[in-house]
């Protein structure tokens, strides 16, 4: 009985193989991904997150001397720079600021609580300096729209008051809405209205620097905490509230009695320059090399504010690492693919896609066509990969499995139904209808724009076997 079992088992494993077989590489590509190391790409992650780099606010020094480290690399690999005339970087204007320092309070029921920078408030990294008491006026999600017959502002008034409302929209399903869920928009609502800021309710308080500044304006965000102490007059909690205007989609604005102070010192600096880092392989046909594959991922980060350092290990020091570990195995190989393919590290990404919009729509001159783009955006914790593409063209997700055979980091993979205002570096190019793909890791990414997404929360390995699966899936699809 044993050995019949026996048999039966040995005739299962010849008709159904334990494993798939791998796609069998060459030996050019064997070379290639014999370059990508996992300490390689977790050193660029390591040297971009230090301090002398001052958590890569675009436009700052400290951005610029990184990016100058990282072009030196891209020359040293031998990649090809953009023209003679920019070389490596790839200039635009990109006004920021530096927060110096903030304080905030409340007048809650004739008592004064001082809050904490952090935990309880931050200011928004664009914010103008000011000096303001204010009372406080609740307007939901700080929308004005009534070409769709919604406007949180009915009925209130907001002039000489501090406007508090929750990001997002009273209908995620209408697309209309979209424009006012920009911090830009929402933000330039609540001025023209003679607001002196404008105060977000978030979970917890973030850094973000995705915004105008707009001279004496303050806006900032609150803790769920924080904001509880005055929604406390109308009992209610700002978790309750929130759930109350995304079931009924309808206004529900009010005035509060309670007060807020708060004191921005801030510097702005209107003639920022940002660079995109950019260099590129050039394809080995003739015709075909005029095409290009771009692989890139943004390289800033929000900077160092209030004396406290971002380092943005994780986002997106992780995603430039892999992009340049890519670009050195392509500038390795000795038989280059039909298309050429260029490597961006984009700036002003937090800032609202800046450089991959500038460069989407200045793909240096040599190149006619761009023939699809791959992003890397948060790639550096977890143990696993996964990744969203548009469904058109299908080889995209055919290469991207043929791929992985030779890999197996790839997880998951989703199509796109669209890029919202919450998009990475890929949507300038979604828009424009070229085929991505944007790729990430599983995280759980728990330090998102916060000082401690460090280097100590990195995984060498995931960002070798994500920059190994970019590589031969940007390989194949250079050649097709």
């Amino acid at each position: 009985m044993k050995k019949r079992a026996l048999i039966v088992c040995l005739c299962l494993v010849l008709v159904f193989p334990l494993t798939a077989e791998k796609t069998r590489l060459n030996n050019n590509l064997e070379e290639g991904l014999a370059t990508i190391s996992g300490m390689d790409v977790y050193g660029y992650c390591r040297t971009m997150a230090e301090p002398r780099f001052a958590g890569r606010h675009t436009g700052h020094e400290g951005y610029t001397a990184a990016a100058e480290w990282a072009a030196a690399l891209f020359k040293s690999w031998g990649l090809r720079p953009i023209s003679s005339e920019e070389g490596y970087l790839q200039a635009y204007l990109s006004p920021y600021v530096i927060v110096n320092k903030a304080e905030m309070s409340l007048e809650v029921g004739g008592k004064t609580i001082p809050l904490k920078p952090g935990p309880d408030f931050l200011p928004l990294l664009f914010s103008d300096s000011g000096d303001g008491t204010a009372e406080l006026v609740f307007a939901g999600w700080g929308i004005s729209a009534p070409e769709l017959g919604y406007d949180d502002y009915t009925g209130i008034d907001v002039k000489g008051r501090f406007v508090v409302c929750f990001r997002g929209t009273p209908d995620p399903r209408e697309q209309g809405f979209i424009k006012h869920d920009h911090h830009r928009f929402r933000m330039q609502t609540a001025k023209d209205r003679g607001a002196l800021g404008l105060f977000y309710i978030y979970d917890s308080p973030l850094a973000n620097p995705n915004g105008d500044w707009i001279a004496g304006f303050t806006p900032a965000i609150l803790s769920e905490k924080t904001a509880d102490l005055f929604l406390a007059e109308k009992d209610i909690k700002s978790a309750d509230l929130r759930n109350e205007l995304r079931k009924t989609k309808k206004p529900g604005s009010f005035h509060l009695s309670s007060k807020a102070r708060f004191i921005v010192d801030a510097t702005p600096h209107p003639e920022g320059t940002g660079y995109n880092v950019v260099g590129y392989v050039e394809g080995s046909d003739p015709e075909l090399k005029k095409e290009c594959l771009v692989i890139g991922g943004h390289f800033d980060h929000c900077g160092q504010h209030m004396g406290v350092l971002y380092p943005g290990a994780n986002d997106n020091a992780s995603g430039s690492a892999v992009v340049m570990e890519i670009g050195q195995a392509f500038a390795s190989l000795k038989e280059k693919p039909k298309r050429s393919v260029i490597f961006v590290l984009f700036g002003g990404e937090e800032m609202g896609l800046q450089g991959s919009t500038y460069f989407a729509d200045h793909v240096p001159t040599q190149f006619t066509k761009t023939a699809a783009m791959f992003n890397f955006d948060m790639v550096g914790e977890g143990d696993g990969a996964g990744c969203g593409l548009g469904p058109e063209p299908k080889e995209l997700k055919e290469m991207l499995e043929k791929a992985d055979e030779s890999v197996g980091i790839l997880r998951n993979t989703r199509f796109f139904r669209g890029v919202g205002v919450r998009g990475s570096d890929y949507a300038p190019f979604y828009n424009k209808g070229i085929p991505c793909v944007s790729f990430s890791s599983n995280g759980p990414h728990l330090f998102y724009h916060l000082p401690g997404d460090t280097i100590y929360r990195i995984n060498p390995d995931v960002m070798a076997d994500i920059s190994r699966l970019a590589f031969l899936a940007a390989y194949y699809l250079a050649n097709l």
